[in-house]
């Protein structure tokens, strides 16, 4: 019961990420659908660990090469999703209200993302280990 309610709470934390990014795109003050190219971000932030726990074996006691690189990877892919749309509005693409918003979103959904690892990636009886 304990996975259940923490995938509804990860659902409803992805939601409000969402749902910041797009009143950045839909309101009538900033009216520009630029800021949607952070999705592919979202995409693309948890696929290096999911390629380096299928190829390495898990172990605790010293940290690996793929490890290391897994983690560079995935640093740069998170930094990129904040820097995108502070590019966007310093080149006056979008308002600064909507990198506001998309920031927000961007903190929610990064963070929705690092939790979903932190509770399902370990091994335990719930079920989400061979995914």
């Amino acid at each position: 019961m304990a996975g259940i309610k923490a995938l509804v709470g990860l659902s409803f934390g992805g939601a409000i990420g969402l749902m910041f990014l797009m009143l950045a795109c839909s309101l009538p003050n900033y009216n520009s659908y630029w800021p949607l190219f952070v999705l592919i971000f979202y995409v693309l932030s948890p696929l290096p660990h999911c390629i380096a726990r299928r190829c390495t074996e898990e172990t605790d006691t010293a940290s690996s090469a793929c490890r290391e690189f897994t983690l560079f990877l995935t640093t740069g892919i998170v930094i990129s999703g904040f820097g995108l749309p502070l590019i966007l509005a310093r080149a006056e693409v979008i308002e600064w209200g909507a990198c506001g918003l998309v920031l927000t979103g961007n903190a929610v959904i990064f963070v929705t993302i690092f939790a979903f690892f932190l509770i399902f990636g370990r091994s335990d009886d719930f079920g989400w280990q061979p995914w």
